[in-house]
């Protein structure tokens, strides 16, 4: 076949593939119509990570194999994407502004499609999503490196909405900046997060440099676009839209370096067999008070993925412990448990349940 056969082909088969999607786009809005009258969520990210591994696993089934593995779920994404704006614009609030790894984490679970609204604070996100604002929104709850995120666990108990999906997200910080000259940079702007990530490369390689706060990664960039003498710890995508170069990457003390994000939505996820619980609860200040509750979990063989205090808003030390739990909490021991805790604490605080993410 000619170089031309070959082209024609291709437009062949894109014009097979623009007819097919607009065939899922109608589909899709068949199916908005009907969970709009069944008074049901249009947004369903079990659905969506079924149709992942469906697709993954007749990939891996093919016997010949020219597409990238890695670029199905991107693709798919999208696809996805467009086709929930057919049924019916998604929007969703995020901490913000673009260019934040909490900004890549929503577009990876949204798409492209989905309308963004970038908030300063966390908790302008819950606010968001409570008022109604924004059908969703997406918050860093736990890195790797650093441990729970404190803003968002402090919301978390302050605010009447629930955790819908989690998704986790490799993150790769960069030292980014007008010029890759080490030596002229007097300072290194970041989020509290991303400087305690890289604090041991910023002392081997940055000793000098004074390392200034900044509300996030994304402004951070934008700080050190107007700062000659300055570099940022940044995501790729944040020296991009500040039009600075890279000047390291990979710039985290540790290699698997990782954040867990939260989708928070109104209602949390029905079950799938593969769930988690989020809880907070207090307990009585006395002794023996905390084995007392976790005997709970034990005895209903329940397994602990995750336990953190936090002081206790309006209390001085007194504190409050956040609790990941495998298992859904329709489930009978996982609701036997909350039950029998509500018994033993002062307070209990069901953060939601949804399945565990990948």
């Amino acid at each position: 076949m000619t170089l031309d056969d070959l082209r024609r082909g291709i437009d062949e088969i894109d014009d097979e593939i623009l007819d097919l999607l607009d065939k899922r786009a109608r589909l899709a809005s068949e199916i908005g119509e009907k969970k709009r009258a069944a008074d049901r969520t249009l947004y369903d990210p079990e659905r969506e990570r079924r149709i992942f591994e469906r697709l993954e696993q007749r990939y891996d089934a093919l016997s010949e194999r020219k597409f990238p593995r890695a670029s199905l779920q991107p693709v798919y994404r999208e696809i996805i994407s467009a086709c929930l704006s057919v049924e019916q614009p998604l929007s969703v609030a995020y901490f913000g502004p673009p260019g934040t790894f909490t900004h890549m984490a929503a577009r990876a679970v949204f798409g492209l499609a989905a309308r963004y609204v970038e908030s300063a604070t966390i908790s302008g996100v819950f606010d968001a999503v409570e008022r109604g604002s924004a059908g969703y929104g997406v918050v860093p709850i736990e890195n790797s490196t650093e441990g729970g995120v404190t803003y968002t666990l402090d919301s978390l108990l302050e605010h009447d909405v629930l955790i819908r999906s989690e998704v986790v997200l490799d993150v790769a910080q960069c030292l980014v900046g007008q010029h890759d000259e080490l030596g002229r940079i007097e300072r290194v702007y970041s989020h509290p997060q991303a400087l305690a990530q890289c604090r041991g490369w910023l002392a081997k390689h940055l000793p000098h440099a004074l390392l200034v706060v900044s509300p996030s990664t994304a402004l951070a960039a934008r700080e050190a676009a107007a700062d000659q003498n300055a570099a940022a710890v940044a995501s790729r995508l944040a020296a991009e839209i500040a039009g600075l170069r890279v000047i390291r990457e990979n710039v985290q003390d540790r290699a698997e370096n990782a954040t867990r994000f939260v989708i928070l939505a109104e209602s949390d996820a029905p079950p799938t067999g593969r769930d988690k619980t989020s809880v907070v609860f207090s307990t009585a200040d006395e002794r023996g008070a905390l084995k007392r509750v976790l005997e709970i979990f034990d005895e209903e063989a329940i397994n602990l993925s995750r336990i953190e205090s936090r002081p206790a808003p309006g209390q001085a030390w007194q504190y409050v412990f956040f609790t990941d739990l495998e298992g859904h909490r329709s489930e009978p021991q996982v609701a036997r448990a909350l039950e029998r805790l509500k018994g033993k604490c002062a307070m209990v605080k069901v953060l939601g349940s949804y399945q565990r993410g990948r």
